[in-house]
């Protein structure tokens, strides 16, 4: 950056002059607003002058530079600071404190140590946060040995999302908008990596869009689910329950106290309360405790251009649409195609044609070790589950599999959102 680029560190607590230089009183803080994303504008001054907190508009500010903040102007208001709507104290509210760092791969949570000022078009900008050690160290010095330890580069502001929870005049005015282009998976581990109010910051953020935030609570493990739940009444529970996948869904109600747990599940739509129900029947370790009750089937005799309209059709996820079934009147299992051998397919055909004629499958009661060596044997991504009289009545997906098999706290084992 071309401009002089000043830490906040030299401007807080440093005197305040007046034009010709002579001491008023000192700088206590700096006022941005935040919601104007970007780099935010400095708007203004918490000055301290007379043992009295008084407000400086930004247009009166000559000079900003470490040690010293010089004003403009004969004159100076006497009103005394008061918060206006969607202000920010840099000092007290974000200096010291955590921000997602959106742009990192992956996101991750890092402490501002320091906040780096630069004056871009006549208006000093909040431009970048320092997260080094370094920045730490140099702010605990005397201002007079602060020189003494180097600069480092830091993190560019627009890619910072702060935490503003903790501030009254912004917590209804900040929207997050870049931790909405976070995969949901990224967003639960910095939830998992927060502090328990950084990480309700973070739900009440995605819950701006409801499907996120039930995406975010599938990804979030057992412990964070119940923490955030514990406190939202059941209404809220059961609305965030609703849009989550059944399987997951009925790994959520399973862990809730059984008389919440009926509560919640009667504020559920009938379909899906009676897909979770079916779910809480079986034990959580085998095929049909890990399975999802959601798939496409189609009769031996469909086409394989009605397949296609099919999968175009489906809501399900992307990542488990692989393959559909071939099921006959009773339920039972005939065959199973490809989605990839469908659209390799004639589409005048019919599905009995290009369908394995034999697919692998699992009872609901085999183990976890069965379902993986199975998956793993035949490279399968989804594997069907057949009951006690030959009927599919759901799939186990290789994600499923992964989240139990790999050692507990393996995503926080390998430092994705280490500051």
């Amino acid at each position: 950056m071309p401009q002089p680029v000043v830490h906040l560190s030299s401007v807080l607590r440093s005197p305040l002059l007046d034009r010709a230089g002579d001491r008023l009183g000192r700088v206590e803080d700096l006022i941005v607003r935040l919601a104007d994303g970007g780099y935010p504008p400095v708007t203004g001054l918490k000055a301290r002058i007379g043992g009295r907190e008084l407000f400086v508009p930004a247009d009166r500010i000559a000079s900003l530079a470490p040690g010293a903040v010089r004003l403009s102007g004969e004159k100076l208001s006497l009103g005394r600071f008061e918060r206006r709507v969607g202000e920010v104290l840099l000092g007290a509210d974000v200096l010291g404190r955590k921000l997602v760092d959106v742009e990192a791969d992956p996101p991750r949570l890092v402490t501002a140590h320091e906040i780096e000022l630069a004056c871009i078009d006549g208006w000093w900008r909040v431009v970048g946060v320092d997260h080094n050690a370094r920045a730490q160290l140099r702010r605990a010095l005397p201002r007079r040995m602060r020189g003494l330890v180097a600069d480092r580069p830091f993190l560019d502001w627009s890619d910072m999302e702060p935490f503003v929870g903790h501030v009254p005049s912004s917590r209804l005015h900040f929207s997050h908008r870049k931790l909405a282009n976070l995969h949901p998976a990224e967003i639960a581990d910095l939830v998992e990596a927060a502090s328990h109010d950084e990480g309700e910051e973070i739900i009440e953020a995605v819950a701006q869009d409801r499907e996120l935030e039930a995406d975010v609570f599938e990804e979030l493990d057992e412990h964070h689910q119940l923490e955030f739940i514990r406190e939202r009444p059941d209404t809220q529970v059961a609305a965030v329950v609703a849009r989550m996948a059944a399987d997951d869904a009925a790994d959520l109600i399973v862990e809730i106290d059984q008389e919440r747990r009926g509560r919640i599940l009667a504020l559920l739509p009938p379909a899906q309360r009676e897909q979770i129900e079916a779910l809480l029947d079986y034990n959580p370790s085998t095929a049909g405790g890990l399975m999802s009750p959601d798939f496409i089937s189609l009769a031996p005799a469909d086409s394989v251009a009605r397949a296609i309209e099919k999968v175009r059709a489906s809501d399900l996820a992307a990542g488990t649409l692989t393959t559909v079934y071939l099921i006959d009147l009773q339920g039972r299992l005939r065959g199973s195609v490809f989605v990839v051998t469908l659209l390799r397919a004639d589409p005048r055909r019919g599905l009995e044609e290009v369908a394995e004629r034999e697919p692998v499958w699992v009872a609901t009661d085999a183990d976890l070790p069965e379902v993986a060596r199975m998956m793993t044997d035949y490279n399968l991504v989804m594997l069907p589950v057949l009951d006690g009289e030959e009927r599919m009545v759901g799939v186990v997906t290789v994600d499923d599999v992964l989240e139990l098999t790999l050692p507990a706290g393996w995503r926080r084992r390998f430092g994705l959102v280490r500051d």
